[in-house]
């Protein structure tokens, strides 16, 4: 398998600038699983031919990615550990008000990036993710956990699902 942070030699040094502000801002404001899925992101974007991050700050950047994978995990929600708003972004990394929801909707739109999207969903939270769990067996979307085994081994194989339920517990 390819490394996921690996980036295309002329954008390492703009992954290298928005992965360090992202880091600082997840690290003081979130967790370090939030840091990993803001470098994946950062790294993708990277590598998309022509890379949106050449043109632009890297702190509207960072502000945008920190903003779509936040939006994707639900981070605006108070009720949530960790959580954030809009204003801590916008604060930490010096941009404007509109600059992270902006970025984010670029980012969100280049990817199909959609609410509990599940290839940006924090590993901590996929077990509760139910868009991660949805299959079709037999022209019907179902719920992967409550199917027989045979079928999460099948859906596993395929790499549909990340595991199988009842050898996770």
């Amino acid at each position: 398998m390819k490394n996921p942070y690996s980036v295309p030699e002329a954008m390492q040094k703009t992954y290298d600038s928005i992965s360090e502000l992202t880091n600082g801002f997840c690290k003081e404001k979130l967790n370090e699983e939030y840091g990993d899925m803001c470098r994946l992101m950062t790294a993708k974007l990277a590598r998309k031919r022509p890379s949106p991050l050449a043109n632009g700050r890297a702190n509207n950047w960072a502000a945008g990615i920190v903003h779509a994978v936040g939006t994707v995990n639900f981070v605006f929600d108070k009720s949530q550990n960790p959580h954030t708003t809009v204003p801590e972004i916008c604060e930490y990394f010096g941009v404007g008000k509109s600059s992270p929801a902006s970025k984010s909707k670029v980012i969100r739109d280049l990817f199909n990036i959609g609410l509990m999207e599940p290839e940006w969903t924090l590993p901590s939270r996929i077990n509760d993710n139910p868009m991660v769990w949805m299959i079709m067996v037999d022209g019907m979307i179902v719920d992967a956990r409550y199917m027989p085994r045979y079928v999460q081994e099948a859906a596993y194989g395929k790499g549909i699902i990340p595991y199988i339920p009842a050898d996770h517990e």
